[in-house]
């Protein structure tokens, strides 16, 4: 029976969509996790307490625990396992990316220098630090313009400016954010990009980018804060325009030096084209995946699995005609008393199912400050407008007594 090492932060929305696809395919899985309660539901000798940030120290433990039970494969769940999943894929002989490219499509930054290094489109940007004269800085910048921290993700401390006064509040802002947590205080400033926006999920194989799914973004994402809802696919893009977001993509996985597993852009579209926004060697964040539905039924984690343990490419197309998700936006900061009205939202036709991710009791956390949302609605459909009206008419169902 194939081995494969799930690694898994304590925050993940991941784990049970990926142990559940291990299970489909008749995978043996090692979870990997920096949260013991979470070890704990498994058996011994499945799990391994490792500390995600110490990456020499969590590599030997992977190490020593595959010189006991040898692994076939390793699996970065969040983006926070994916520099250890590269290093100790490589050290191990099993299939990766490199860490350098890695490391480069998670931080901002870096990625933004290897797109201008190869002649990719990339907007104006410049690199700063929350603890720098912010006053003075404005002065000598364009706008609008984006403030991004370098690696946090889900659209966290991501705030537009407008104008000097707005600039430096919003630094003031997310220097406050990453004050007290382990991320560096350094900041992208970048030239605000208008235009519609759209998520790719994909697979690299040798380099070339297989598109799993292209999913519109119908909700106007022009800040001051980016909080994303409603995905819908297929994409309502015309052809060519959806062949050059693809072509961007290859060319920008193939500048960052990714050439297998998975991949997940955002891109923005305007008069000038596609511009890429991110590109991470991973799957789309949260529950989203759930929406994604493959050939025989497959999910995306298990196609991920499939891959890494080496078995051959299929051709795999979407098993519905077409899907999407809405992740709940918290409309405001509180005490989460009640959810009202989840019945008649999950009583919308087309609608899959209504997950709620919080708690009843739990405080809520708006963005730019907050990583969590609400929860997220599903639907399948036959055409994508009929997706984006039920998700539409559910949320509206929904009613949150706040305190």
């Amino acid at each position: 029976m194939a081995r494969v090492l799930l690694l898994m932060p304590s925050t993940s929305y991941r784990a049970s969509d990926f142990l559940k696809a291990g299970a489909r395919l008749g995978v043996e899985v090692v979870v990997g996790s920096n949260h013991r309660p979470i070890l704990e539901q498994f058996s011994e000798g499945r799990t391994l307490m490792l500390h995600f940030d110490r990456l020499d120290e969590s590599v030997t433990k992977i190490v020593e625990q595959a010189a006991r039970r040898p692994l076939d494969g390793i699996v970065g769940v969040d983006e926070e396992t994916l520099l250890l999943a590269a290093r100790a894929s490589a050290k191990l002989g099993l299939p990766h990316n490199s860490e350098h490219a890695v490391a480069d499509s998670h931080n901002k930054h870096r990625l933004r220098q290897v797109l201008e290094r190869t002649g990719l489109k990339t907007p104006w940007y410049k690199l700063i630090d929350a603890h720098d004269d912010l006053e003075r800085l404005a002065e000598e910048l364009d706008f609008p313009c984006v403030l991004k921290p370098l690696t946090l993700s889900a659209s966290r401390g991501v705030i537009r400016a407008d104008n000097p006064n707005a600039f430096t509040n919003a630094g003031h802002r997310i220097r406050k954010m990453l004050e007290n947590s382990r991320f560096p205080t350094q900041l992208l400033v970048e030239q605000f990009i208008p235009g519609n926006e759209v998520a790719l999920e994909g697979l690299l194989a040798n380099g070339q980018l297989k598109v799993l799914s292209l999913f519109d973004k119908p909700d106007p994402l022009n800040g001051p804060f980016f909080e994303e809802t409603l995905y819908v696919t297929p994409s309502r893009l015309a052809d060519r325009t959806q062949h050059a977001v693809r072509e961007e993509c290859q060319l920008a996985a193939r500048a960052l030096g990714l050439h297998s597993g998975p991949v997940h852009a955002e891109l923005r579209i305007n008069n000038n084209g596609p511009w890429l926004i991110e590109l991470g060697a991973r799957t789309i964040g949260g529950l989203c995946s759930r929406s994604l539905c493959f050939t025989g039924q497959h999910t995306l984690e298990e196609l991920v699995i499939r891959q890494v343990l080496g078995e051959p490419e299929q051709d795999y197309g979407p098993a519905v005609d077409a899907s999407g998700v809405m992740m709940i936006p918290i409309p405001t900061a509180g005490r989460l008393r009640a959810i009202v009205g989840l019945d008649k939202a999950r009583q919308v036709p087309g609608i899959t199912d209504v997950v709620v991710t919080i708690p009843l009791g739990e405080t809520l956390v708006p963005l730019p400050e907050g990583a969590r949302y609400l929860g997220f609605i599903f639907c399948k459909a036959k055409r994508a407008q009929d997706v984006e009206s039920a998700l539409r008419q559910a949320h509206r169902q929904l009613a949150f007594v706040i305190e």
